[in-house]
């Protein structure tokens, strides 16, 4: 079996899931998981974001198709979550709110912080456009880069200071606003 990837979309891919992910903008509510529960064990983290990740890519599709949905029209409805996602990190606003138990562990963070929603809607649009293999890669690459902010978490948050976590927050915000129109056009047929 010869695989052959493009790799202008593997980083495609990669700077999509990148934006959404979003685990530098994530830092402050990572900080705050790590100051409740102590301790983030990052390496079982970014494994159950793996399995979550790959298990959506491959079933996702089946879980549609049993309801009666298409990938173009999930596809559509994603570009619209990511498209308010982008508002978010550019407006500075919630529109949505994520819940974190006081007993966290690993789930919070794999599920919903890194592996969540629009995590798993962008990866079935994505589907639409990508082949498997690239997606796979896509997301292993970023999973690289959660377990190497989740293990130097203080680090980075010293690194970076509140003022570059909110101007990388707004840059990707705006990256991401315009892979939401560019799904949607995609897939209404613009």
């Amino acid at each position: 079996m010869e695989i052959a990837l493009n790799y202008r979309d593997v980083l495609t891919v990669s700077a999509i899931l990148f934006a959404v992910i979003d685990v530098v903008g994530s830092i402050p509510v990572l900080l705050e998981v790590k100051k409740r529960v102590g301790v983030i064990k990052s390496l079982q983290a970014t494994l159950v974001s793996l399995v979550i990740m790959i298990a959506f890519l491959f079933l996702g599709e089946s879980i549609l198709k049993f309801l009666g949905v298409d990938v173009q029209s999930f596809a559509i409805a994603g570009s619209l979550v990511i498209f308010f996602l982008a508002l978010e990190m550019i407006l500075g606003i919630r529109l949505y709110k994520d819940e974190i138990p006081a007993t966290a562990s690993v789930v919070p963070v794999a599920f919903p912080l890194i592996a969540g929603t629009g995590t798993m809607t962008t990866i079935l649009s994505l589907r639409a456009a990508y082949d498997s293999w690239t997606i796979i890669i896509g997301i292993m690459l970023n999973l690289v880069l959660v377990y190497l902010v989740l293990r130097n978490l203080p680090r980075v948050e010293k690194m970076l200071g509140a003022a570059g976590i909110s101007i990388l927050r707004k840059v990707f915000g705006i990256v991401l606003l315009a892979i939401a129109i560019k799904l949607f056009r995609t897939n209404v047929g613009f």
